[in-house]
């Protein structure tokens, strides 16, 4: 928590001090539960992620927000959103709304920024974001930096329906309008083929503009009943496949490169499981057999004080879950990039 994270990121020939961002990402899919079952009552919920996050030094101060669908909303077909540019410990509304909500498919986030007066706090730079004529929302825990200036290679690639969308000033929002423009379709095997476009062409347009940098881009796509859980980046040479143990990276210590690698290269985690109905405040789910799970969770953190029935999505993965009828299905594929 004392400690500062300050990494370093290559702009054009030369490298300038940099903090890394790192946002916690958690999706849900399952059966209708109360919605404090995920943000607020777990021992490392998601709102407590925006002060004491497991795996990261810093606050997350620069926003969050929520994304959910339930049979109970006036319109269950579309996301209720919710986004607010402060802290989340600090949002007087998540403890009087949040207990009002339930939702059967969830995704929440808390934005981590640079401790910068030039980081724009406003609710179009908070996650998930959500545009028409898609049924994916996204939020992610990443960075992609000289985003605006690898745009002049990469927008030619991007559709008008959604970059006449985009409200806000972050690179998140670039990437989805990016990725949904590379969708053929929404199964499976067309949302892999596009993420692995989309690394491709950043890599490329790197390359091309002399703008390598370490980038993460750890992901999850939500639609009802359907998480596609994403970790991939670039190294910082712009390389597609960097590699090394994340945990003796880490020992490295911040403001190092090694630290900020062993930041790509950590897993993300999920969780199959069943709801567990409890009087008291304690987690809400037990985790089971695949053949048995009725509910699952993508997260930057697993959201309980050990990591007990946790399983990981390693770097360069993509992780598919979706609910069919009372079962959730489960399959982790390698991403050619």
């Amino acid at each position: 928590m004392t400690h500062r994270v300050a990494t370093l990121v290559a702009v054009g020939r030369h490298r300038y001090p940099w903090r890394k961002p790192m946002c916690r990402v958690l999706a849900y899919i399952g059966p209708e539960i109360p919605l404090e079952s995920l943000l607020l009552t777990p021992s490392n919920s998601l709102v407590n992620q925006a002060l004491d996050p497991e795996r990261y030094p810093d606050l997350h101060l620069a926003g969050w927000g929520f994304g959910a669908w339930s049979e109970h909303l006036l319109e269950p077909e579309d996301p209720f959103i919710y986004r607010r540019p402060m802290a989340a410990f600090y949002d007087d509304n998540a403890k009087r709304m949040i207990p009002s909500l339930q939702a059967s498919t969830v995704l929440g986030h808390v934005r981590a920024a640079s401790y910068d007066s030039k980081v724009v706090m406003v609710d179009e730079n908070c996650h998930p974001f959500s545009f028409d004529e898609t049924p994916w929302i996204m939020a992610q825990n990443g960075d992609m930096p000289n985003w605006m200036l690898l745009q002049r290679e990469l927008l030619q690639h991007c559709e008008d329906r959604y970059l006449e969308q985009m409200r806000g000033t972050t690179d998140t929002e670039f990437l989805y309008a990016l990725l949904l423009s590379l969708l053929d379709g929404d199964s499976d095997e067309d949302v892999q083929r596009a993420i692995e476009e989309m690394v491709g062409l950043i890599a490329r347009a790197m390359k091309e503009l002399d703008l390598p940098a370490l980038t993460k881009m750890k992901m999850a796509l939500v639609s009802p009943s359907r998480i596609i859980g994403v970790n991939v980046g670039l190294g910082h040479h712009g390389e597609t496949d960097p590699a090394g143990d994340w945990k003796k990276l880490r020992e490295a210590g911040p403001g190092t490169d090694d630290f900020a690698l062993s930041m790509l290269l950590e897993p993300m985690y999920m969780l199959m499981g069943r709801h567990v109905e409890k009087a008291d405040t304690s987690y809400d789910f037990e985790a089971c057999d695949e053949q048995e799970a009725t509910a699952a969770i993508f997260a930057s953190e697993a959201l309980t004080e050990n990591d007990d029935g946790w399983s990981s999505v390693e770097f360069g993965q993509i992780v598919f879950l979706e609910k069919k009828g009372e079962r959730v299905t489960r399959r982790v594929d390698r991403l050619k990039v």
